[in-house]
């Protein structure tokens, strides 16, 4: 498409990413970027991890040096959020009653934390997903807190390593049986448990919270098994959703993300979506994906940006291997594929016990998933594998497994 003025709405990796692209592929009209936060795009992995254990500081986590990003020629919306979109008048509305008229629109308004239900408004329950998220955690966290993590998934186990590697009592709670139990598996799971416990960390599994206690301050968390944490900080991690609110009377089909065809387009002309909100069907793994990680929101969109402006038949399906990774400790733990409970699974290139191994997933003959634990150079060959549909055992043998 010809666009003159094109919108990105969300501008986090995804948005920015999304914006160089369209300037990398001829974009030469306007291009604005609306975000819901005042700080510039930054890199939002060393929220849980550097910046939360104050190793690196906020300019050290920008995604793109001042220059470069002011060479984009981007028109800047940023502590502004969209607050509705008229596809028909090709219209985006925010919350300060400006409207964009638009041509092309990019939809990569990401996620926001989920809240446990009930949570009371007490100082010190945190939770993390925003730069001023960080930082004011990290302010509390400088007072030397007993730390309770609710979530052991990949934000709260590195939120908890983070405060182990800070000096900080923490107490781990996960309402299923192992950390990361749903991301990479039971193998992982229980070397990570492992690790943890290593470390000093109060691990609590199979248990969820029943409740909040303080006056003004959090001062301990009740378990629903009778148990009680002691705890000064509290920080929430169970997943987020995907940010379509702003959406819901567009007519644009909504169902936990943006709906989108295998090229990342709504099916409205000219609307495309990309990262953590965007859900499509996934032409490899067969079904329809909706992924968090920082990888696919670069792919993602490159690809969204890509489709906007040349049209479907000149661009491919997106069907990507999804990979994610967690640093904890001294451990670094990557993912690639699609993992399930049922996958069949063998450990090649090390075992559980050396604590560096991988495992390879399958599924109906075909490698279908991998994780590594301190194993880089496996892991992304496998990856490779995964994208050339390599089958199970062909992968388990070349491994010498």
């Amino acid at each position: 498409m010809q666009a003159k003025t094109i919108v990105v709405v969300g501008a986090s990796l995804a948005g920015l990413r999304g914006a160089e692209a369209l300037r990398r592929l001829g974009h030469a009209g306007r291009l604005l970027l609306v975000g819901e936060e005042p700080h510039r795009p930054y890199d939002r992995p060393p929220l849980s991890k550097e910046l939360l254990r104050g190793e690196r500081e906020p300019e050290q986590i920008a995604l793109t040096r001042p220059e470069a990003f002011d060479a984009l020629g981007l028109e800047l919306r940023l502590g502004r959020r969209a607050v509705e979109l008229d596809p028909a008048a090709r219209r985006l509305t925010l919350d300060d009653g400006e409207r964009l008229d638009f041509d092309g629109l990019l939809i990569a308004t990401g996620a926001r934390p989920r809240r446990l239900p009930g949570t009371p408004e007490l100082v010190g329950i945190h939770l993390l997903r925003s730069l001023d998220d960080c930082l004011a955690l990290r302010a509390d966290l400088d007072a030397g807190p007993r730390v309770a993590v609710v979530g052991a998934g990949f934000i709260g186990a590195e939120v908890a390593a983070s405060c182990r590697q800070r000096g900080l009592a923490v107490t781990l709670i996960e309402a299923l049986p192992l950390p990361l139990a749903n991301a990479v598996g039971r193998e992982v799971g229980e070397v990570l448990a492992a690790v943890h416990r290593d470390h000093g960390v109060d691990l609590r599994l199979g248990v969820g919270v029943a409740g909040f206690e303080g006056a003004q301050r959090i001062e301990r968390l009740r378990l629903d098994d009778g148990s009680r944490v002691e705890a000064d900080v509290v920080v929430v991690g169970i997943g987020v959703t995907p940010v379509t609110d702003w959406l819901e009377s567009s007519g644009l089909a909504l169902d936990d993300g943006v709906l989108c065809d295998e090229r990342c387009a709504t099916a409205v002309p000219g609307i495309v979506a990309a990262g953590d909100v965007a859900r499509w069907p996934h032409a490899g793994f067969g079904e329809t994906l909706r992924v968090e990680h920082w990888t696919n929101a670069v792919e993602q969109a490159n690809a969204a940006a890509e489709r906007l402006l040349r049209g479907a038949e000149a661009v491919p399906p997106f069907a990507p291997v999804p990979f994610v990774w967690s640093d904890q400790y001294d451990r670094k733990i990557q993912s690639a594929g699609r993992l399930r409970p049922d996958d069949e699974i063998r450990i090649v290139h090390g075992t559980p016990e050396q604590r560096r191994f991988v495992a390879l997933h399958g599924r109906k003959g075909r490698l279908t998933g991998a994780v590594a634990l301190n194993r880089v150079r496996e892991l992304m060959a496998y990856r490779r594998q995964i994208r050339e549909g390599v089958a199970f055992e062909d992968a388990v043998a070349r491994a010498g497994g």
